[in-house]
């Protein structure tokens, strides 16, 4: 993998301390779009074959021991050369291994100092235990998500770990970023799951309060609605269905042939009209429906698997998925128009720490004492 890379934010140098789920993500995210990014991981972590994880593409990794005083020393070097870090652990362990951000930014005033945790830097739960689920509840979000009278349904942990949290960590450090073009200082954010989760309910938090949104599973978007959820197919498959505008409604119904339908805007006739729905979709394969609905305005989709969604022709035609080591994944999003393609090959151990101010001799015999690898 070449050191030099391509993007608007070449240049930038990120030290990610190794982690789950959403600081990685974030380090993808800033990796995807041209900063250079060096995965601090424990010295028995790091061997000489390529990380085939996706979020940690594009990067470098060393191994360092953090527990020893050699290692801390070493990573305020690096420190002192990067323009972000992200750190992982639960408040309080970083100042405890002496690389806080108070350490940090008296060898480095300009650094933006990234703390990535589920229940953020202060507050009752903050030193406590917990996950996605936990966050995503906390913040309210998973009450409403499911189908009416079942239990809350947990969306894996795309709500809570990536985009409340890596997301919204990679947002604050580009504001921190943008903001030390004025002031010349690094900024600490403090990204917190339960209040990332919380923010992208923000429309929710006021249709609940106004009323114009009611249980879990009886609205518009939430499978409440006969024109706004999913079908099977006579072949088990599914479709998503999503004329919500009464022009694609009946473009939809049209193209099915369906006649006498229930009235779409009287709540009270949502279950019989969904039970026409099912039964008419029930009647032809997902392929044949695919076939009927081709080009035109019905917002009708096919559930793919996610192999089928690499092979979706519109996919294809944009290259949205990519072969990198033998791991098919999605390319960098957002795209920005006239940039380079991103080099998205696996990390690999970084041997040359001299650009990042740690001398080959000093690496060296960091090396021979087990401290870096």
């Amino acid at each position: 993998m070449p050191d030099v890379r391509q993007g608007p934010l070449a240049g930038v140098r990120v030290l990610e301390l190794a982690g789950l789920a959403p600081g990685p993500f974030a380090g993808m995210m800033l990796a995807d779009h041209g900063a250079e990014v060096l995965r601090v991981d424990r010295v028995k972590a790091v061997t000489d074959a390529p990380r085939a994880d996706v979020m940690d593409r594009g990067k470098r990794t060393i191994g360092l021991d953090l527990k020893a005083p050699e290692g801390v020393a070493a990573f305020k070097e690096l420190a002192a050369r990067a323009d972000v870090v992200i750190e992982v652990f639960r408040p309080g362990v970083a100042e405890r291994l002496g690389i806080g951000p108070a350490d940090l930014h008296e060898v480095n005033p300009r650094l933006v100092y990234g703390r990535m945790t589920g229940w953020g830097q202060d507050g009752p739960l903050a030193a406590t235990a917990g996950h996605d689920i936990d966050y995503v509840a906390v913040s309210g979000a998973l009450s409403m998500l499911g189908r009416e009278g079942d239990r809350p349904t947990p969306p894996i942990n795309i709500l809570g770990d990536f985009a409340g949290g890596g997301l919204m960590l990679a947002y604050g450090v580009l504001l921190a970023l943008f903001e030390r073009e004025r002031t010349g200082r690094g900024r600490v954010i403090d990204a917190a799951m339960v209040d990332g989760a919380a923010v992208l309910f923000a429309m929710f938090y006021q249709g609940v309060q106004s009323g114009f949104w009611g249980p879990r599973g009886t609205n518009l978007l939430d499978t409440g609605a006969p024109m706004y959820d999913t079908y099977e197919t006579a072949d088990g498959e599914y479709l998503a269905v999503g004329p919500l505008e009464p022009q694609f409604w009946d473009t939809m119904v049209g193209l099915m042939g369906l006649r006498d339908l229930p009235d779409r805007n009287d709540r009270s006739q949502w279950p019989a009209l969904k039970a026409r729905l099912a039964e008419a979709f029930r009647s032809r394969t997902r392929a044949e429906w695919e076939e009927l609905f081709d080009g035109s305005d019905a917002c009708v989709s096919p559930v793919l698997s996610m192999p089928e969604a690499a092979r979706h022709p519109h996919n294809v035609a944009r290259g949205s998925f990519v072969e990198v080591g033998g791991v098919t994944q999605p390319v960098p999003a957002p795209r920005l128009l006239g940039v380079p393609p991103q080099d998205l090959a696996p990390a690999t151990r970084l041997d040359d720490l001299s650009s990042w101010g740690l001398p080959k001799e000093e690496a060296d015999k960091l090396r021979e004492r087990g401290v870096l690898a």
